[in-house]
């Protein structure tokens, strides 16, 4: 499959004005002060969301292509000089300005965990510092939508899972990204037939209630249905009784047969689904409709799927909307993007639980015998820890991506493979066991020293 192209979340010549006014104010001031020097910032999430062991890495390529993208078209000029803030030289400089800095970055798709920098961005600090929104707002959403739809798979244990997501998101872009990182984390389809174009996802549907509803009875819009998409017909058996539908659907699928066609499933979309799915599977299996599979929709997350599959419910796929799309347990993430030096000069902050570790850095990941993850060091970037595999990779140098974006279906593997060498009590739905993340004897050296010499000053 070819890489996936840079589908913007704007045009680039406002990307530079998605950011909140105060990188542009101390732009600005840097800029009058003379001072250009390179600093480095660190992305990472702070805590984890409730419930959660691990986290899947997601809108790393989209924060990628937005760094490469950056740039202040006419109309954003224009609009900056209106509000009256900006100064004119300021102004002409923002008008050639692009990001001509370097980025580490885990690929996507990777599974990391708390005080981890998922991305590390080094550059002039003006780009570096004004680039914290964009890249903030592009990898937090995704990556708890990556994160709410693993835990989802790993509840189906293997049933098949699609994203019903659409019309219950935060917009147009929310839609699009929860179809495309719910299928890096292991979904089979979408119902947003956009994304399903835009990222080569599998499109999936079936029927709404208003469709039943159009025809005098409820068979009538069953036969119409299954006419019409004989090969790939999911009936909705809830629009008025479940199991008076599941008895019509049996007249249904045998004239089906009758033509040389199999029912290819139901769908239940309200009520006790352990409940009503065991009697709509007796109804089809007493009529010998075994093949014929069952679907369930509408309030699902992966607790849920998890009761219904441990508790043995015969349903055989999953449709998840709101409560994934919304990562409504979930939805939002402490993730930060603090700077860690400046010129040759590590900095950090030790202001009380929003602590920073100072210098460039690189996750080092440990595995055990059996191939199984064991334990991470975050250390200094141009440290060496022995037996370990280094997590970050370049992603961008001079401003220009020197390695492509994962392919969808590359990401795609990456979870499924973190996932399986993930041991199993750091993936528990509920109080998971926290996975060991510990510093190098580096970095600790550099943070002792570092915070010494701040209270010395602070206290001189």
């Amino acid at each position: 499959m070819p890489n996936d192209p840079p589908y913007l979340p704007l045009p680039a010549g406002e990307i530079g004005l998605l950011t909140d006014l105060y990188e542009l104010t101390m732009a600005q001031s840097y800029f009058a002060e003379g001072i250009h020097g390179e600093a480095t910032f660190s992305l990472f999430v702070r805590e984890y969301p409730p419930n959660r062991g691990y986290l899947v890495a997601a809108g790393v390529d989209d924060a990628l292509d937005c760094l490469e993208a950056l740039a202040f078209d006419g109309n954003s000029i224009d609009y900056l000089r209106s509000t009256g803030i900006f100064t004119a030289d300021f102004l002409e400089y923002l008008r050639d300005f692009r990001f001509t800095g370097s980025a580490r970055a885990m690929p996507e798709g990777t599974l990391f965990f708390a005080h981890e920098p998922v991305l590390e961005v080094t550059g002039p600090v003006i780009a570096a510092q004004l680039v914290e929104t964009i890249v903030m707002n592009q990898v937090q959403y995704q990556t708890l939508l990556a994160t709410k739809s693993a835990r989802c798979v790993q509840a189906a244990q293997g049933r098949p899972i699609a994203d019903f997501a659409a019309r219950r998101t935060h917009g147009t872009e929310a839609s699009l990204k929860m179809a495309r990182t719910s299928y890096i984390a292991g979904f089979g389809a979408t119902s947003n037939v956009l994304a399903a174009r835009r990222y080569g996802i599998p499109p999936t549907g079936t029927m709404a209630h208003s469709y039943v509803t159009t025809f005098d009875a409820e068979i009538d819009a069953f036969r119409a249905y299954s006419r019409m998409f004989s090969d790939r017909s999911i009936l909705l058996l809830d629009t008025y009784d479940t199991v008076n539908a599941a008895h019509s659907t049996v007249k249904v699928a045998r004239e089906m047969e009758s033509d040389g066609h199999r029912l290819t499933g139901v769908r239940l979309d309200s009520g006790d689904f352990d409940a009503l799915s065991r009697q709509v599977r007796r109804i089809l299996d007493d009529a010998g409709l075994d093949y014929v599979r069952i679907v369930a929709s509408g309030g699902l997350d992966e607790y849920e799927i998890e009761r219904l599959v441990t508790g043995g419910a015969p349903i055989d796929m999953f449709g998840v909307g709101t409560r994934v799309g919304v990562s409504a347990d979930a939805p939002s993430c402490e993730i930060v993007y603090k700077m860690v030096s400046y010129g040759d000069r590590p900095v950090m902050k030790f202001s009380e639980n929003k602590e920073s570790l100072p210098g460039a850095k690189q996750v080092f990941r440990h595995y055990d015998a059996q191939g199984l993850m064991s334990a991470d060091v975050i250390g200094l970037a141009a440290e060496d820890v022995p037996g370990a595999e280094p997590v970050l990779v370049q992603a961008m140098r001079d401003g220009r991506r020197i390695v492509p974006p994962s392919t969808i279906a590359d990401a795609r593997q990456r979870v499924a493979d973190g996932l399986s060498r993930l041991p199993e009590p750091h993936r528990r739905l509920r109080d998971p066991f926290r996975y060991p993340v510990s510093t190098s004897d580096g970095l600790q050296q550099l943070e002792s020293q570092i915070r010494g010499r701040l209270t010395a000053a602070l206290t001189s």
